[in-house]
């Protein structure tokens, strides 16, 4: 399954240890060049971990890096209000006809989904992992609170609390 990536997801895998599972899940997974420059070349000058994790998932070609040219056309007033590397994810994921948009900034999910494209964030992405029987519920257990735990995993509690109570309720009632 073909996947483009911004940023959120690039950045809380990175600090999670969890960049392999993308490879895992998607392929390929497209990353726009604005948004590598987010993730990697402004990381690296910040020593931020994650900067790292993406830089070696690029080199090991889990991770594509795409050019993008940003089309300036008439668009809605929410996207124009999107940063840089949402816009080359959306406008990337419809030029390359993408199974998932892999995005956790809520604006910008809501732009993809009105353009009929597939929306997966970071907790979707470890729910799928456990699904594809990538990590055991004892794993995601730690990562949810791991990512509540963190201050530079910028996800809500309120929305982790939410798909991890939706998450156990289905590993204890599947089907």
């Amino acid at each position: 399954m073909k996947a483009v990536a911004n940023a959120g997801p690039l950045i809380a895998l990175g600090k999670l240890g969890l960049v392999r599972l993308l490879s895992q899940l998607y392929d390929p997974i497209l990353v726009p060049t604005q948004v590598y420059q987010e993730v990697v070349t402004r990381g690296l000058d910040l020593g931020q971990q994650d900067a790292y994790a993406v830089q070696l998932a690029v080199a090991r070609r889990e991770l594509v890096v795409a050019d993008v040219e940003l089309i300036e056309a008439p668009v809605a007033d929410t996207e124009s209000s999107l940063h840089l590397g949402e816009r080359a994810v959306i406008q990337l994921a419809k030029q390359v006809k993408a199974d998932w948009v892999l995005l956790d900034d809520q604006l910008a999910r809501e732009q993809a989904q009105g353009l009929g494209l597939h929306v997966k964030g970071t907790l979707g992405i470890i729910v799928a992992a456990y699904r594809h029987r990538l990590l055991a519920a004892e794993e995601v257990d730690l990562i949810f609170q791991a990512i509540l735990d963190r201050e530079d995993i910028w996800i809500s509690d309120a929305l982790v609390r939410r798909v991890k109570d939706a998450w156990q309720r289905e590993v204890t009632h599947p089907g």
